[in-house]
């Protein structure tokens, strides 16, 4: 099995991944796809988040990162199969395919903000050795509407160009920061929680993916009101990284039976996974988070 093969098998094609997408992807790092989800399905990954939640409470999110003020649930194809079609998502595989070229699971994780909290700094969720040396994408799949009062996402258009900032240190992998450019000592900003000269908030409906590249920069803003914002951060890797919850090391039996070959392939969950000689750079104890 292999990335092009998989993306066959599960009926993704040429109309999942536009020439508009494309532009939109290289140039400004990030665009957004509405109607992904239908309203049924919506609702019932709401319903399923709140599930999981009430039973994990102050816990969820524990397998990956606990983060105050912020409503988690991480590990979710283990814990339940309505999440199941969000590994079928064609502009979201498409765009990973393009950007990433022969990729893999990386993490997926549920995320609500609670009123008064969400707000982040300014960062990159990777590094990277060269321009164009992308690590990760990031597709928010949206289970409510993103308002400009329940904490959207912020973007710099274009920064995914720009040198990495403030990157989290549990991503940093073997990645040390260079000596920055003139060019970009000057786009640093002083303040990283200040908004940012032509940033944009991401507002779109429910059932909509931003698909982002990982290099832009971007964080949460403060949630206003007390509307949900329930996400699924859904992130693919390159198959030389790591994944960030290693998906065999949590793997259920009824998992792994209800998934096809692609989906297996795209999980890296067959017996010997974490085996397959691939180097993978060391991660370093951290307190930050992915998403």
């Amino acid at each position: 099995m292999y990335t092009k093969q998989a993306l066959r098998d599960l009926g993704v094609g040429a109309a999942d991944f536009t020439a508009a997408q494309k532009e939109a992807l290289d140039r400004d790092g990030f665009y957004i796809v509405p109607d992904v989800l239908s309203p049924d399905q919506c609702r019932a990954m709401a319903e399923a988040f709140e599930a999981l939640h009430a039973s994990e409470a102050e816990r969820g999110g524990h397998e990956v990162h606990v983060e105050p003020g912020a409503r988690r649930v991480s590990n979710i194809f283990n814990k339940s199969d309505a999440f199941d079609a969000c590994l079928e998502l064609g502009p979201v595989l498409a765009a990973s395919h393009y950007l990433l070229g022969e990729f893999k699971l990386h993490g997926a994780n549920l995320r609500d903000p609670n009123k008064g909290y969400g707000h982040q700094q300014y960062h990159a969720d990777v590094p990277k050795f060269f321009p164009d040396d992308w690590w990760v994408l990031n597709a928010i799949v949206l289970f409510d509407d993103m308002t400009l009062e329940n904490g959207p996402t912020r973007v710099v258009p274009g920064s995914h160009h720009w040198a990495p900032i403030n990157i989290p240190v549990i991503n940093q992998g073997d990645w040390e920061p260079t000596e920055l450019s003139e060019e970009d000592k000057a786009r640093l900003p002083a303040d990283l929680n200040a908004p940012y000269p032509n940033e944009v908030y991401v507002t779109a409906r429910a059932g909509s993916v931003v698909i982002i590249n990982s290099s832009l920069w971007h964080s949460g803003t403060l949630k206003k009101d007390d509307a949900h914002r329930r996400v699924c951060h859904l992130t693919y890797t390159r198959r030389d990284l790591p994944q960030q919850l290693i998906q065999v090391d949590y793997l259920t039996r009824e998992l792994y039976d209800r998934m096809s070959p692609a989906h297996r392939f795209l999980l890296e969950i067959e017996p010997g996974a974490s085996g397959d000689g691939v180097k993978r750079p060391p991660k370093r104890d951290h307190a930050g988070w992915w998403n």
